[in-house]
This record gives structure tokens, C-alpha cells and sequence, in this order.
């Protein structure tokens, strides 16, 4: 995907697509007109990489000029089409080619239409690169077109979003925001860090451990930081209600995340129902909850394997390995069945090759 100023796209269509509906917009035009010397004229400033690529592959004469017309602003119509170049001299008695960028609820068109209505031309003809069948009104023919599309906002080969992205040669779409909140569970040693780095990668997740975010907060000395360390210098359990607001604000720092993935909270009921709570008041929800299931045999040679590396006494440990796991089993029984009762758990192959494992996750996601 790519980001143009607050919004993500995401690939829409190739080059090799796109000049494929040039390619049909020219030869129709020249199968009709080659023995005439039509006049093109391209509407600005979404047309002009559309205008030079069918002079192009137009192989007999012609003549290119412009109008300039503006309805939009940001990703919306503004309904309202304001002429900025005006029709171009000495067009009466001539074909005329309108060539459009896009044609899609069809006021500019109607504009366009008015524009030349006053002038004594031979012909008149509509073409367009892009059509949005669904939202045209229908008011006027269009007489080629390269391609029908969906009523989708895209950018790329002369069209904006803001000013920004005329330049790409491809055409991307809008991603429209569909949010996937994911709680990631596994016992120690079952991958859950290495596989949330390549979900956050895959689907612009944002990765919130519930660690980090702690240790963040008590080394930058925050509000939440002091707070958090009143409780634990005390042996106290940090309350719920400071770990959410902790959350909360690691979501508000990511506006442009398509989703979250939560490691290490929840970890009780209570937890899971303060976050759906929390959740509620952003319009977001929970999509899923993943364990990722191993064999405790495989990950206490996994964990010790690892602790000859890291050093983590923990992981040396066959027992405390084996306690963890007991306190794992104990806490995520009653998640378990919160969110299955919620038709929001799923368990995945934790076992394999990390490319493996990755693909099995995906199966999951790639269905919500």
C-alpha cells in the first residue's frame, strides 16, 4: 500500500492494464474518424497523462487541446463545477473528442456538454478512461470507454487525491478502513512475538504489548508510568482501569493502523470486558483471539535451547518453565471461553517452519 497525505491506497490497477484501456479508447476513435482530423480535448488536470498516451497510439492526424473544470475536493464531489479554461477557438465545423479521466456521477460531463453546446461542431464525442456505471445519471452517451469500474476512489495515472499521486504510473484505490483487532495468545516459547512482527507488517497492524507499553511509560517518567509504579512498588496489582488508559493512548497515537494486535491483555475476563468496553467507544471491536497451540515437550526444548542464548534464567529452568505453563493454562482457560462464546476464538498450529505458522494465522485473518 501507499500513503498520500492521511488515507492509504492499495494497488487498484498495472500499467499493463491501463494501457490496454488506451489502447481501445484510441483505435475506436480512429476506426471512426481516421479520415477526419478530429481535435482532442483532454479535461485537466486528471486527463493529461490519458491525453498523451492516446496521441500516442493514435496514428493519424489530430489536433489536442484542453478545458479545465474542478468538482472535487479531498475524496467527495463538492457538486459544483467551476470552469477554470474555457472551450478551446476555432472548433466549429470540426470533430470533437472530449477525452475524460473518469466519468462517474456525470456532472462535469453535464458541464462540458453545456460548454460546447454554443459552438457549431461537426460531431461531438464522449470518451472516458475510467466508468463508474453504478453512480453515472445516465444524462448523456459515452461513446468510448476504456474501462468500467466500481465506485471506488483511486488515484495514480493523472488522478489525485489532494494533488497528490497524479505522478504513479499504476492506479490504486482507497483502502477503506476495515479495522482487524486481533488478542494474540501462546505460552512462552510459542512464537507469539515473532509472528505479531509479521501480521504488523502483512495487514499495517500495530503491535501493543502490554510490557512495552509499561516499560515506555515508567522509563519516559509518564503520568501513567508514575501511577503504575505506585502500585507495583507497593506489590500491588496495577488496576485494570491504568492499563486500558495505557492502551488507549497507544491507539490514539496510531490513527493510521488498520488494526491492532493486543499481546498480553487481556489476561483476565474482567480484562477482556474493560477492552470490549474500551473498544466500543472508538466504534472497534475484538475481530478475533489466536492461540497459537504447541506441544509443552517441543517448547520446554524450545525455551531451553533459547536460554543458553539469552541467558534469561527463566529459561533454564526445566520447572519454571512448566510452573509458567500451569499459570498460562490457569489464566487463558476463562478467556477461552469468553471469547468462544463470542464465536471469537481460534487456535492455529503453533509447531513448523515460522513461514508455516505465519501462513496458518493468515487462513484465519484473511476470512474476518
Amino acid at each position: 500500500m501507499i500513503k498520500l497525505h492521511d488515507k492509504y491506497f492499495k494497488p487498484f490497477l498495472s500499467k499493463a492494464e491501463i494501457e490496454t484501456a488506451v489502447k481501445k479508447v484510441a483505435h475506436a476513435v480512429a476506426a471512426d474518424y481516421k479520415e477526419e482530423v478530429p481535435i482532442f480535448v483532454g479535461v485537466l488536470n486528471g486527463s493529461f497523462m490519458f491525453v498523451s498516451d492516446v496521441l500516442k497510439h493514435y496514428e493519424h492526424p489530430c489536433e489536442v487541446s484542453f478545458v479545465k473544470l474542478s468538482s472535487y475536493s479531498g475524496l467527495t464531489s463538492t457538486g459544483i463545477v467551476e470552469t477554470l479554461l474555457d472551450v478551446p477557438e476555432n472548433i466549429e465545423g470540426r470533430v470533437v473528442i472530449i477525452l475524460e479521466d473518469i466519468i462517474d456521477t456525470g456532472r462535469t460531463l453535464q458541464k462540458l456538454v453545456h460548454l460546447f453546446a454554443n459552438v457549431n461542431v461537426k460531431e461531438f464525442k464522449i470518451a472516458t478512461l475510467f466508468y463508474k456505471p453504478s453512480v453515472y445519471n445516465g444524462e448523456y452517451t459515452i461513446d468510448y470507454v476504456g474501462m468500467e469500474i466500481p465506485d471506488k476512489f483511486i488515484v495514480g495515472y493523472g488522478l489525485d487525491y489532494n494533488e497528490l499521486g497524479r505522478n504513479l504510473k499504476e492506479v490504486y484505490q482507497l483502502n477503506q478502513k476495515h479495522m482487524i483487532n486481533l488478542v494474540l495468545f501462546g505460552k512462552p516459547g510459542a512464537g507469539k512475538g515473532t509472528q505479531a512482527e509479521f501480521l504488523r507488517d502483512t495487514y499495517n497492524l500495530k503491535h501493543i504489548s502490554t510490557g512495552d507499553v509499561f516499560r515506555y511509560n515508567i522509563k519516559n517518567d509518564t503520568t501513567l508510568g508514575q501511577l503504575a509504579k505506585s502500585y507495583m512498588d507497593k506489590g500491588d496489582l496495577v488496576p485494570d482501569e491504568v492499563t486500558i488508559k495505557m492502551l488507549q493512548e497507544e491507539v490514539e497515537k496510531n490513527p493510521d493502523a488498520s488494526g491492532f494486535i493486543f499481546d498480553g491483555f487481556p489476561r483476565t475476563t474482567a480484562q477482556a470486558e474493560a477492552l470490549d468496553d474500551f473498544l466500543d467507544t472508538k466504534d472497534m471491536k475484538i475481530n478475533a483471539t489466536i492461540a497459537l497451540d504447541a506441544n509443552d515437550e517441543v517448547l520446554i526444548q524450545r525455551l531451553l535451547e533459547r536460554g543458553k542464548v539469552s541467558g534469561r534464567p527463566d529459561d533454564q529452568d526445566e520447572d519454571k518453565i512448566r510452573n509458567r505453563f500451569e499459570e498460562y493454562n490457569q489464566k487463558t482457560a476463562p478467556l477461552k471461553q469468553y471469547y468462544q462464546a463470542k464465536g471469537k476464538f481460534h487456535s492455529v498450529d503453533g509447531i513448523g517452519a515460522i513461514t508455516d505458522i505465519t501462513e496458518r494465522l493468515k487462513v484465519v485473518i484473511d476470512k474476518l
